[in-house]
């Protein structure tokens, strides 16, 4: 069967025997489905016995949650390429303890739109006769078009001659579960979280999946902005707040499209927890539960009650490597994108296809020539423009006697090369000046670049790497065909020139500072790189880009840029 680009499993089976079926079901959803797969429960539905069953609201229960964050964590081990998203509209228990009421009717008096409309629906339900396979598949047809609005053309696929051998091993399980009565779970109006929510992975959407099962009513979430993500881990490659904000937005309105959503950034630990009177219960992990504490603090201090704290587990990220962190993480999953190609190439039919050509650029102590070191040990043509940049002072050159008419003859050495320290001195604090200087010097090192290029061409080459600071500032990104920006924290870079210049720490921040932020240069790069950790993993980085970037050059198409971790 050919793949779907959406599908939705409809799980059938009681509660308490999910946990040993989701894997291998999971599995055979991923044999068919290739970017997104919704999860929709119904303990006990029957699509067998020839009547068409419709759907009922069940209650939230431990077990449910429990199962919520397992199949998360399952999905993120046997089918992380996979969008998948547990659907909570039939999940109510009951209203606000001071109505006393319960919901009853439908749970989908209309068909729900999905942000992805199911092309294919697959179930987990177990038919005794397969003479009744078109029967049952009719029937899960024409139950999932009553709860969401799904593709004209829509496919069904029954999983359970899959898992007949798992069945035979879990009967005498499942017997013995289900005395056991469901333990219900303690749910509140109004739920509050935090957190960055940086690409939305399968802990996110646990995190959220859990908060909107404990919500009846309303879900808070503080989204980490500005301030709250100067310490993080590749803070360049965190994606912009509202982009985030969006894809929480769309991700809440197909899980639980009932509560009413509220998203507000985060500017300090606390946000509107420590002043919102409504709110009721957090939701932390082991992790964050200190946070939680401190929170309750200040509510005390404000005069407010304090909040249940719910804790969830962790999920262990089975893929993680050992400089990454145990737990799925968005630092892992960021650290996962250094080498990859974040972002379309753009068109580069006026040069010639050979040899290709990297821009490399990042501010200063970034680990350009490192990493430069490295592209030529593997091949690459290094074009140093900064070595470059010290051939147009020169003597006889055009940019020699320009700079000279320009900046005076007090800049001449006796020797009559050009005193670099008194430019330095002329053009520094006066952006009037600097610009004169660069007006002179930045073309001729492109032509000296331009020519170190057709050589490279003229020798059969394969691949150049410039490496240039102001790449980006002197607009010579029109020279190359991709562009990579190496970065790390400012701390660091100061830290690195301050050994290597013997400058002071405020000398050394004050470069940095004059220079283009790392943010700004990565929103021009193709690819970014990192040389903060162990020169092994640096290594590794460099290498998985090199041979990626031999993909690209192979096929010569203009790839899609690297898609965001579920």
């Amino acid at each position: 069967m050919s793949m779907f680009s959406t599908g939705i499993l409809v799980l059938t089976s009681p509660l308490h025997t999910l946990p040993l079926r989701i894997n291998p079901v999971l599995r055979s959803a991923a044999q068919l489905v290739e970017r997104t797969l919704y999860v929709h429960f119904q303990p006990g539905l029957n699509l067998g016995n020839g009547s068409q069953p419709r759907p009922m609201f069940i209650p939230p229960v431990v077990d449910l949650s429990n199962l919520i964050t397992r199949l998360y964590s399952n999905a993120a081990d046997v089918c992380s390429h996979l969008d998948v998203r547990v659907l909570l509209t039939n999940v109510r228990g009951q209203l606000a303890a001071s109505t006393g009421a319960t919901i009853s009717g439908s749970p989908f008096p209309t068909p729900q739109h999905l942000s992805h409309s199911p092309e294919i629906v697959l179930t987990d339900f177990p038919i005794q006769d397969p003479g009744q396979s078109h029967l049952v598949t009719q029937c899960l047809q024409r139950y999932t078009g009553h709860c969401y609005v799904c593709s004209p053309h829509l496919a069904s696929v029954l999983l359970h001659p899959q898992l007949v051998k798992l069945q035979e091993k879990l009967e005498g399980k499942e017997e013995n579960e289900s005395e056991k009565e469901a333990q219900p779970l303690v749910t509140f109006n109004d739920v509050v979280v935090g957190g960055t929510f940086d690409r939305l992975h399968g802990a996110h959407k646990t995190l959220l999946n859990i908060c909107c099962l404990l919500a009846n009513r309303r879900f808070l979430i503080g989204v980490c902005d500005q301030e709250m993500l100067k310490k993080k881990v590749l803070k360049e490659l965190i994606e912009p707040y509202s982009l985030r904000v969006q894809r929480l937005q769309e991700f809440l309105q197909d899980i639980k499209p009932s509560l009413q959503v509220e998203i507000v950034p985060l500017g300090d630990p606390f946000g509107e927890s420590v002043v919102d009177p409504l709110l009721q219960c957090i939701v932390v992990s082991e992790e964050t539960r200190r946070g939680g504490e401190a929170v309750n603090k200040k509510r005390i201090e404000n005069g407010l009650q304090t909040l249940v704290l719910h804790e969830i587990q962790l999920l262990k990220d089975a893929h993680h490597t050992e400089i990454e962190e145990e737990k799925i993480s968005s630092s892992s999953l960021r650290s996962r994108l250094l080498g990859t190609l974040l972002k379309p190439l753009k068109d580069t039919s006026h040069l010639p296809p050979l040899p290709y050509v990297i821009g490399l650029t990042g501010g200063s102590g970034s680990g350009k020539s490192s990493i430069s070191r490295r592209l030529e040990g593997l091949g690459a043509v290094w074009i140093d423009s900064d070595k470059l940049g010290h051939e147009t002072y020169q003597q006889g050159t055009a940019a020699y006697y320009r700079v000279i008419e320009e900046f005076g003859s007090d800049i001449v050495n006796e020797d009559k090369t050009i005193n670099r320290s008194a430019l330095g001195r002329k053009v520094f604090g006066n952006q009037e000046q600097l610009k004169a200087l660069t007006d002179i010097v930045w073309p001729e090192i492109a032509l000296l670049v331009k020519d170190r290029i057709s050589q490279a061409r003229a020798e059969g080459k394969q691949v150049c790497v410039v490496d240039a600071a102001v790449l980006l500032e002197a607009g010579w990104t029109d020279m190359v065909h991709e562009v990579w920006v190496t970065i790390i924290p400012e701390e660091e870079a100061a830290s690195r020139i301050t050994e290597r210049d013997g400058v002071s720490t405020e000398e050394a921040l004050r470069r940095l500072r004059s220079q283009w932020s790392n943010a700004r240069r990565v929103e021009q790069a193709n690819v970014v790189l990192s040389t903060l950790l162990e020169p092994e993993v640096t290594q590794k980085q460099v290498i998985k880009a090199w041979e990626l970037l031999q993909k690209r050059i192979q096929n010569r198409e203009v790839p899609a840029c690297h898609p965001g971790p579920a």
